[in-house]
């Protein structure tokens, strides 16, 4: 059984009194995250980011304010070298990727070439250089990434 974790405390002062020993996480003002369901639909993939793949947005973007945008990733295409090996890097505070069906193969800055397959989770550290180099014809990925509002920097070959 996994024991609780302490959360860190900060001290906060409250409208002139005495400073407060108060959790982080209440110390921070925070949206109201409204309450969102997302069922599979076919007709919910719609083109996105990329030529040779289809996005299903799952409305964590909305119900968040913003704060965070979760989606399903859908390869549409064969992999072809020279329309998906393109290296960039992506402007993110969080940004974590999980192989729902297939395998994908991605090249790091500094860690190489990983090869993802069914059931496999990874971050990307925020900035991190990196370039697509294979994935399966069925392969679909789970994204969350936050800000839900985020840039792709395109790097030269």
């Amino acid at each position: 059984m996994m024991k609780a974790r302490r959360v860190s405390r900060a001290s906060v002062r409250t409208k002139g009194r005495p400073k407060k020993r108060v959790s982080l996480a209440r110390a921070v003002k925070r949206f109201r995250q409204k309450f969102v369901v997302s069922h599979r639909r076919e007709e919910d993939f719609d083109s996105g980011l990329r030529p040779y793949s289809a996005y299903r947005d799952l409305g964590i973007a909305a119900a968040t304010g913003g704060l965070v945008r979760a989606h399903v990733i859908r390869m549409t295409k064969p992999f072809a070298e020279n329309d998906v090996a393109v290296p960039h890097y992506h402007d993110v505070d969080f940004q974590m990727v999980y192989v729902l069906k297939g395998w994908f193969q991605t090249e790091f800055e500094g860690e190489g070439l990983h090869t993802f397959r069914e059931g496999s989770c990874w971050i990307q550290p925020p900035g991190i250089k990196h370039t697509v180099r294979g994935y399966s014809d069925d392969c679909e990925l789970l994204e969350i990434v936050s800000p839900a509002d985020f840039e792709t920097v395109t790097l030269k070959r």
